[in-house]
């Protein structure tokens, strides 16, 4: 099944996303570092964001189904951009926090599905994706 999601140019390098489905919208803004104001997600923002939220939703998934919590679970996503040949994400790295109390399978069953995400499949080969399991929540 498609998923339509629409796009409306508001001026000033600004784009207004909706999700058809749900009606959530969703402003997107260029960088400061790429002619915008940095008011908001750029859209190179919202595909670093996206590995994070798919990994996480990916063990969320997978704590349902093997009967664990992983309630307080957080993460932080930093995106580094190259210029070269073309401007682009070189870099993603995200780090993802998990209870401490997660036994070794638990933790295992975690990262085997968080690196399943459909988001990371998705990603260029040449975007380097540095990504870390913390058991610190």
């Amino acid at each position: 099944m498609a998923v339509k999601m629409e796009g409306v140019y508001l001026g000033n390098k600004r784009i207004e996303l909706t999700h058809t489905d749900s009606g959530t919208k969703i402003t997107t803004a260029a960088p400061k570092d790429n002619n915008g104001d940095g008011s908001s997600f750029s859209p190179t923002d919202l595909c670093t964001a996206s590995l994070g939220a798919c990994m996480m939703t990916i063990i969320g998934i997978v704590a349902e189904k093997r009967g664990f919590s992983v309630d307080g679970m957080r993460m932080t996503v930093e995106k580094e951009m190259v210029a070269s040949p073309t401007r682009r994400i070189g870099t993603i790295t995200v780090a993802i926090h998990l209870p401490a109390a997660m036994t070794p399978e638990q933790r295992e069953w975690a990262e085997r599905g968080a690196q399943t995400c459909p988001v990371h499949h998705s990603l260029h080969p040449d975007v380097e994706a540095r990504i870390s399991f913390l058991y610190d929540v």
